[in-house]
């Protein structure tokens, strides 16, 4: 027999091939258990040889819902976004769903804009990176009541039906005993106003993990507002150099894309990063930017679990969908990071 599956395109033919009736097929499909196990056992036996994927579209319509399923990001130019958000529209297309993705430009009158019109549309749910911090919570909070919506990447503490998204301490925590372990104890480089509420809980990860070390913690805070990541990290990078500021051969930066902006003014002032001899200065970071890799010298760096996060944010919303918009209690989860060791530390 081929180890091709034969692909069935609807739920009448599937029923026409398996002789089981299209009712009892979609009773199954919406709910396993709701059908007799014997039923249930010659549907999912009929699974193993036929591709066949239930078309939520369809059944959203016969529950008079729309197909589409917004996606909102802070800010979609940086490429952490771009990427969870790519996975994200790859996950509800192959569901059935249509998505729109929606950037706030890290502005809240934007983010409220965004939402407002979305809940025009009635789609069938919402998955929202909230900017956090400078969000109009109420604002959020009343559309969260309206439209069936799953938090991700930034929680704000009991809006939506559930939250999805990295655990921050993981990060850190990983980062800090790596760098402990291999040489100096590290600083840790952050804006002074984070755009993102993610940095707040590294830094509070970063002082927890050094007393967990056994070593004193040190928070270099730099100016700058916005999203403007690699130009305040290089800015703030220069100052802390010429001002010899560092406590430390070890910096241990909040994010990827500040830590490009140090590598950068580290080039221009001459000084050689990397955990061999004769380099100046360890660099690491967090995130796993897509472009950390290609930095010079690579950067060492806790990489998100974009899949996990991407497939359970939609898997979740789905669930939240088909449930009728609520979910009997708000969950929060979490994924683990994962150290990824480079030349730059």
């Amino acid at each position: 027999m081929s180890l091709l599956k034969k692909k069935v395109k609807t739920m009448e033919e599937l029923s026409q091939v398996i002789n089981i009736s299209r009712p009892t097929l979609s009773k199954y499909f919406h709910d396993a258990q709701s059908v007799r196990e014997k039923t249930r056992a010659k549907i999912e036996e009929a699974l193993e040889h036929y591709d066949y994927r239930p078309n939520i579209y369809a059944v959203n319509q016969n529950r008079r819902l729309t197909k589409t399923i917004g996606i909102v990001v802070p800010y979609l130019a940086d490429p952490f976004f771009a990427e969870i958000a790519r996975n994200i529209e790859t996950r509800c297309i192959d569901a059935g769903f249509a998505p729109s993705l929606f950037s706030s430009h890290g502005q809240p009158d934007q983010e409220i804009d965004i939402l407002d019109n979305l809940r025009s549309v009635k789609p069938a749910g919402v998955l929202l990176a909230p900017l956090g911090r400078i969000s109009n919570v109420r604002e959020v909070e009343r559309f969260c009541r309206d439209v069936p919506t799953i938090l991700f990447d930034s929680n704000i503490s009991d809006l939506g039906e559930a939250f999805v998204g990295s655990d921050n301490y993981s990060f850190v925590s990983q980062s800090v005993k790596y760098l402990c372990d291999t040489g100096e104890p590290p600083c840790f480089f952050e804006m002074r106003t984070p755009a993102n509420p993610n940095a707040n809980k590294r830094r509070e990860a970063y002082i927890a993990s050094m007393a967990e070390q056994g070593c004193e913690a040190n928070v270099i805070k730099i100016e700058g507002e916005g999203w403007d990541f690699e130009e305040i990290g290089y800015g703030g990078a220069l100052k802390a150099l010429e001002e010899h500021t560092l406590s430390t051969n070890t910096v241990l930066c909040s994010n990827d894309r500040l830590a490009i902006g140090f590598l950068a003014a580290c080039y221009e002032k001459g000084l050689r990063v990397g955990a061999g001899t004769g380099c100046s200065l360890r660099v690491a970071s967090h995130d796993d930017h897509p472009y950390s890799r290609f930095t010079c010298p690579p950067l060492t760096t806790v990489a998100h679990d974009y899949e996990s996060v991407s497939s359970s944010s939609v898997k979740t919303l789905i669930q939240l969908i088909e449930s009728g918009g609520r979910l009997p209690n708000r969950t929060e989860q979490r994924f683990p990071a994962r150290l990824v060791r480079r030349m730059s530390a």
